[in-house]
């Protein structure tokens, strides 16, 4: 079975900013083919001790000497978020990055892929929004307030036979 050469050259999409459960998000305004190449992750090239010194949001690590910070607003794709059941994902090459489709991705979807475990861990877990979390902190807030709810009858409870 042959492999298909991945393209590298963003499509002609039709990529819009608008609202999201988090914010901002980039949303596809025409459908996106599975292994497409979406966008380009640009930015301003700075050092490992720029980035150190850095305070923004949109650092994107190419590797040990080079990261990207795609904090202009020029830079459409610094509006992907995150999720853990993304639909795309970056892929470098080249010292460039560019996002891909991981399947086929309909109008009116907000594009995202995963950041990865560390930033996951050190930003996102408590307050990740995706669809595959929400559910989870749905189900945890329910049973904690059930929790609440228990020890508040509880205490009526024995407060009415000391009365």
């Amino acid at each position: 079975m042959a492999t298909t050469r991945k393209s590298y050259t963003p499509g002609d999409f039709e990529l819009r900013v608008g609202r999201s459960a988090t914010g901002l998000g980039l949303y596809a305004d025409s459908p996106i083919p599975k292994g497409s190449c979406v966008i380009e992750y640009i930015g301003v090239e700075i050092t490992k001790e720029q980035e150190e010194k850095s305070r923004s949001k949109y650092l994107f690590e190419i590797n040990a000497r080079k990261t990207i910070d795609g904090a202009p607003r020029w830079n459409k794709a610094r509006y992907i978020n995150h999720s853990c059941r993304a639909n795309c994902e970056p892929n470098i090459h080249k010292g460039r990055v560019f996002i891909h489709a991981k399947r086929n991705i309909k109008p009116g979807e907000e594009l995202n892929y995963d950041y990865g475990k560390n930033y996951f861990n050190q930003y996102l877990k408590d307050i990740c929004g995706c669809a595959k979390c929400r559910p989870a902190k749905a189900a945890k807030a329910a049973a904690a307030a059930a929790r609440v709810k228990k020890v508040v009858a509880k205490k009526k409870k024995t407060t009415r036979k000391s009365a």
